[in-house]
């Protein structure tokens, strides 16, 4: 791990390390083999999902729980957390195994955001709670600034379960395609329809639930159409 880069990550976040040994396992995936980041992540997914918790009561007086819930989700999420690795370049400093590195690995979001829980963690094993705390809001500050519409934080298929009931219609149904590509790369083919109408919407993405979730919100779009045509 270049020095320089191990520099400027700990100036970013704010947090010098005493052990510089947590910082490099931390950034270092199973498939380089010796100790890796995985048991940090753990650590760092608990610790974030407090702190944003705390966080967000304190940010949003009057939310129910529910909304609570869903905003932490939100920040608390893969897309969330690898775009904070890639604002930390962590791409830069992950060690990894040849396959992996020749495979774009260091680019793969769930791998940056696994990065940064486990940053969090060695942080939090280095200094202790309220160090990691801190690092934690510095990262999330401009997230946490603003409390969202609760409508906005439903998923798509929430959205459209509550779009079809409220006009007493019957719930989507959603049939996987087709999935193919290599196990690190699946993609996923969904149909969503609509079974009074017939209506269809299809969406691929890296996940079932991801594909599920573009078709729904497609189908909410539709629907949109169709009341305004």
């Amino acid at each position: 791990m270049s020095q320089d880069l191990a520099a400027a990550l700990q100036r970013v976040l704010g947090y010098q390390f005493n052990d510089g040994s947590l910082l490099a396992r931390a950034l270092t995936h199973r498939s380089a083999g010796g100790a890796h980041y995985e048991r940090l992540e753990f650590l760092g997914d608990a610790l974030l999902n407090f702190v944003i918790g705390e966080a967000a009561y304190a940010v949003w007086p009057k939310a129910a729980e529910g909304d609570l819930s869903r905003w932490r989700s939100s920040l608390v999420c893969e897309d969330t957390l690898a775009g904070l690795g890639k604002q930390l370049h962590l791409g830069e400093l992950l060690r990894m195994g040849s396959g992996e590195l020749k495979s774009g690995g260091y680019r793969r979001e769930s791998i940056l955001a696994d990065a940064v829980e486990a940053v969090f963690g060695a942080v939090y094993l280095d200094g202790g709670f309220e160090p990691a705390r801190a690092v934690i809001l510095r990262q999330f500050e401009p997230l946490l600034s603003q409390p969202p519409e609760p409508d906005s934080l439903k998923d798509s298929k929430t959205r459209l379960q509550e779009a079809l009931q409220a006009a007493s219609r019957p719930l989507p149904e959603y049939t996987v395609l087709s999935e193919h590509g290599p196990p690190h790369r699946r993609v996923f083919q969904v149909r969503c329809r609509l079974p009074d109408n017939g209506h269809e919407t299809q969406a691929g993405g890296a996940s079932r639930k991801q594909a599920e979730q573009d078709a729904a919100r497609l189908m909410i779009e539709k629907l949109k159409e169709n009341a305004h045509a």
